[in-house]
């Protein structure tokens, strides 16, 4: 009898713990092999620190192949060109192929600065730290920027699903700014498809809607909600304001020296327009079980899943997934993948809780949320300096893990059960 393989697509955040997980909970009896079209692991959420010099690249990098090979994980870098599910196979981006009896989605989103002129990184007028690569040109965009300060627009474009990074990054230029001593020349304006300050994509979590504001407010932080970006030019970001029954309510021309909005996301080029795989946009379909309905071998975790919105906004908001969340996601894979190789049915269903820091340099405000859809058993917010501290800690922990190897240590278990926070659906 051969044994089974299960084939991994992503090594970030969720992929790669998710690669450590199944190997720990199925032994010997299946091959795992993990794809990815890099050989780095990035702390993505350090990201806005990189942008600023707080961190340097490598410091929240890891080198993956050898931690693979000691685990007994295959690793390829290839990098997935197509899946071909009804094939079972997966087409590599150097022209070979690798086949699989089952199939972890975890790729992450594809990045979609092209739906609005002038946008992102390459070619386009504005920054980014979606990617530690991004974050690092962005830092040195923002050196240029400081030899000769003006306007900056921050903020999240329409149909966004990830706007925590936005307010890290508009509050930790506030304070390297400070920092610096030219924050008196930088009017700063926060644009955002959210209906209000601290939505975040979930409705709020707690009070972020007034701490949030506050924090904007005490730094002299503009902001302009329900934003439609329609265009960027060199100094130039061109916004509608849209009111709550879809009409345009103004129009803002705004000027600046420097600006990073965060894209809306979509699947990326591998699976889009996949027929039973994927939603319109390219996100992964999933069932309660984390596996898709058409293609039951397939399971899917992390930000290139299909959620729905919360609820209808005047712009488009996406739901963002937070990283307990994707490791609650994580679990449930894994501990169903057991049943599967048992010959059974999967039972186990993520929690999809929700526990956030976000960071602000001298400061931040962290949210728990009990599952993170409304409505909850648990909706909880709270801001201070404790909170960089603990994002501090975490970087350092997480790094720590994936160098190890490990997906949850006992310490990491312990803590969280003593706080009620659970990753599997009892």
């Amino acid at each position: 009898m051969t044994t089974p393989r299960i084939v991994v697509i992503g090594a970030g955040l969720g992929g790669t713990i998710a690669a450590y997980e199944i190997n720990g909970a199925v032994g010997n009896r299946a091959e795992i092999l993990m794809i990815s079209d890099s050989d780095t692991y990035s702390f993505v959420p350090s990201n806005p620190w990189v942008a600023v010099r707080w961190r340097e690249p490598e410091a929240i990098q890891v080198h993956l192949p050898p931690i693979f090979a000691k685990k007994g994980i295959g690793f390829t870098s290839a990098g997935a060109k197509r899946i071909h599910p009804a094939e079972k196979r997966v087409e590599l981006n150097n022209g070979e192929s690798i086949n699989y009896d089952y199939l972890v989605i975890a790729t992450g989103p594809n990045l979609a600065f092209d739906e609005i002129e002038g946008f992102g990184p390459n070619g386009g007028h504005t920054v980014s730290v979606c990617h530690t690569s991004h974050a690092s040109e962005a830092a040195d965009a923002f050196e240029e920027f400081c030899k000769n300060p003006g306007p900056i627009v921050v903020g999240a474009a329409q149909g966004a699903s990830c706007y925590g990074p936005a307010y890290e990054f508009a509050l930790i230029l506030d304070t390297e700014l400070k920092r610096r001593k030219i924050r008196d020349k930088v009017p700063m304006t926060f644009v955002t498809a959210e209906p209000y300050i601290g939505h975040l994509g979930l409705d709020g979590v707690g009070d972020t809607k007034t701490l949030l504001e506050s924090e904007l407010r005490n730094r002299h932080i503009k902001w302009i909600t329900n934003a439609r970006v329609t265009s960027f030019e060199a100094g130039m970001a061109h916004v509608e304001e849209v009111a709550d029954d879809g009409s345009v309510k103004s129009k803002h021309d705004l000027p600046f020296g420097y600006s990073m909005l965060l894209p809306a996301f979509r699947g990326v080029p591998a699976v889009r327009d996949i027929e039973g795989l994927t939603n319109p946009r390219g996100f992964i379909l999933i069932d309660k079980h984390q596996r898709n309905p058409n293609f039951p071998e397939i399971f899917a975790l992390g930000v290139c899943v299909a959620i729905p919105p919360t609820g209808p906004t005047p712009v488009p908001v996406g739901v963002p997934k937070t990283g307990f969340m994707i490791e609650s996601m994580v679990t449930a894979i894994a501990e169903n993948f057991v049943e599967i190789l048992d010959g059974k049915e999967p039972t186990h269903e993520a929690t999809w809780n929700a526990v956030c820091l976000a960071d602000f340099g001298d400061g931040g405000v962290a949210f728990v949320a009990q599952p993170q859809i409304p409505p909850r058993n648990l909706n909880w917010s709270a801001s201070g300096k404790w909170v960089h501290l603990a994002k501090i800690g975490f970087e350092k922990y997480f790094l720590r893990k994936v160098r190890k190897g490990e997906s949850e240590p006992f310490y990491e278990k312990l803590a969280m059960h003593v706080m009620g926070i659970r990753k599997l659906k009892m």
